[in-house]
């Protein structure tokens, strides 16, 4: 027998509410309802129409990410066919286009939001150009910050302009509109382009280099958010202590904040009536063509990151056989 719901909103019964949201979240899953139904008008511009994936927390358990939606979900959630060539099987993807889908999700503690750069119904075309800011670790969000200022003076110098959020965790993501004449792969290779700029602008503190022992100790400006990619949208609640949201702050703030300045007990309040991300992203820009040439020669990073990792591999177990045949 299905227990009675602690309370009903917009026809979606909700459970639980009082219970501990994860370890360490000092919040609730009514902490997180709130939240998200507090911020739904804002959070729903970024998720309607893109393809969702979720990260769930069950009491006691890891937190793990759903991309397919459960049999259980109700008829009345959209959801669109992607197929998914890793796993070479179709996937059914949520569209959480409206609140009663969205308060669904937070009833089934569903605490992150990753829509896809695309809509479902132009999935050859990437809305944003998303630089991710990732220092390393031990360090502080201030590292990110100064890696963040680096792609701002990248942006302005190609005659672009973004908008800044902390991702949530430790990190800051840099949004980029852009017009629906790019292509993906001009939209990944202009992403490339910024991210060496930005490098070349310091390299005491940006870096591109995939491969986490070839950082140094370096901010890594990934640049391989395209194509199919999902990001944690603006507003969304993040697994981490204290239960931070990725919040959208003014260039001129963002060496003033931390990310534990935005919770979901905290952030509603700092909004007030506005929707800082809406206000912040500029309108879709044309990239320019020389950014895209240079972007088409800068090789991918994984590929890159591939063939070294596979000959460092090699090297390793010719150095291995080596030493045994020595000793």
């Amino acid at each position: 027998m299905a227990s009675k719901p602690d309370e009903t909103r917009d026809g979606v019964d909700l459970t639980n509410l009082d219970q501990p949201l994860f370890d360490g979240a000092e919040a609730t899953k009514r902490d997180l309802v709130d939240y998200l139904d507090g911020v739904h008008e804002r959070i729903l511009v970024e998720l309607r129409e893109r393809p969702l994936s979720v990260i769930r927390i069950r009491p006691g358990q890891p937190a793990f990410m759903q991309k397919n939606v459960p049999k259980y979900t109700p008829d009345w959630v959209k959801t669109v066919p992607v197929w998914a060539e890793a796993s070479k099987r179709e996937v059914s993807y949520a569209l959480c286009d409206d609140r009663r889908t969205l308060l669904w999700f937070a009833n089934q503690r569903a605490v992150e939001y990753h829509p896809t750069l695309v809509r479902a119904d132009r999935r050859d075309h990437v809305t944003h150009l998303v630089l991710d800011l990732d220092p390393p670790e031990g360090e502080t969000f201030a590292m990110a910050v100064q890696a963040a200022f680096l792609v701002r003076q990248a942006l302005t110098d190609a005659g672009l302009s973004g908008a800044v959020k902390t991702s949530g965790a430790k990190g800051v993501h840099v949004f980029v509109p852009i017009d629906d004449s790019v292509s993906i792969e001009d939209a990944a290779a202009a992403t490339r382009a910024i991210a060496a700029r930005a490098e070349k602008l310091d390299r005491s503190v940006a870096t591109t280099a995939y491969i986490k022992e070839d950082r140094h100790g370096k901010v890594f400006v990934d640049s391989t958010r395209s194509g199919g990619a999902t990001v944690v949208a603006a507003y969304s609640p993040r697994v981490r202590p204290g239960t931070p949201v990725s919040f959208p702050v003014g260039w001129d703030d963002l060496d003033r904040v931390t990310p534990r300045d935005f919770t979901v007990r905290t952030a509603v309040a700092q909004l007030g009536d506005a929707d800082r991300w809406a206000d912040q992203l500029p309108a879709p820009q044309s990239l320019p063509e020389d950014l895209l040439e240079e972007g088409r020669a800068i090789p991918i990073a994984r590929v890159i990151a591939m063939h070294e990792g596979k000959r460092r591999k090699r090297a390793r177990e010719a150095e291995e056989k080596a030493t045994e045949e020595k000793s």
